[in-house]
């Protein structure tokens, strides 16, 4: 069953599911985290339970956590995520701040970026906008697989709507791109625990199961819509 969780409707102390599974254990403070918009084992056999429990129950929340507790007692306690993330990226004694508050919004958005049964191509006005932009949708699919494979350690891979047009960008560790002006519309997470209990080292094979599996392009589309 899908859940909706926008990132950019992200607000202070979400209620939290009445049940929580592992994969829902939500960080608590000024900052807490939308549940999962799907199970977790609902990617599966592209990406297993397994990844999704840690990834989301463990390295999401551990974001969470760690932000709440920097924030403790600042003027950042009292921001919306987006303006955390704005405010923080100008000043690097501020650093720890945007990477734990960058990294909840950029997971945020990864899961929603996902989808069961996710891949195939867009459609309507994101598919004339790709054309538009790229010439064609395997030039915009290559782009994106070339972005997430060739990012240098740890990182992300965009599509993003930067001065009306759309492009695709990669940025290292919890970096986003919302910080230079563009509007992302969807991700793709090359940080290894995205990936690793089910694909080892092999990231092309990972990137090729988000791109024809999992990408949800009706959340780009959405995301499009709103700019």
């Amino acid at each position: 069953m899908s859940r909706q969780a926008d990132p950019r409707g992200f607000k202070r102390r979400i209620m939290q599911p009445k049940t929580k599974t592992p994969a829902q254990a939500a960080a608590s403070g000024a900052f807490t985290l939308p549940p999962l918009p799907w199970e977790e084992d609902a990617l599966a056999p592209h990406i297993s339970a397994q990844t999704i429990s840690f990834h989301y129950g463990k390295h999401h929340k551990a974001y969470g956590d760690n932000l709440n507790k920097l924030v403790e007692g600042k003027r950042f306690a009292s921001m919306k995520l987006e303006e955390v993330i704005l405010q923080s990226s100008k000043d690097s004694a501020d650093a720890g701040v945007f990477n734990n508050a960058a990294q909840i919004w950029n997971h945020t958005f990864y899961w929603q970026s996902m989808k069961p049964g996710g891949g195939g191509m867009p459609a309507g006005a994101l598919a004339e906008k790709i054309k538009a932009d790229f010439g064609s949708f395997d030039a915009c699919k290559t782009q994106l697989a070339e972005a997430a494979k060739t990012q240098f350690g740890s990182g992300w891979a965009w599509l993003v709507l930067n001065k009306g047009k759309l492009e695709v960008v990669k940025t290292g560790n919890a970096d986003n791109p919302m910080i230079r002006g563009a509007r992302p519309l969807l991700t793709c997470d090359v940080w290894e625990h995205a990936y690793y209990l089910d694909f080892q080292n092999r990231r092309p094979d990972y990137v090729s199961a988000f791109l024809d599996k999992l990408v949800s392009w009706e959340f780009a589309a959405a995301n499009l819509a709103k700019t």
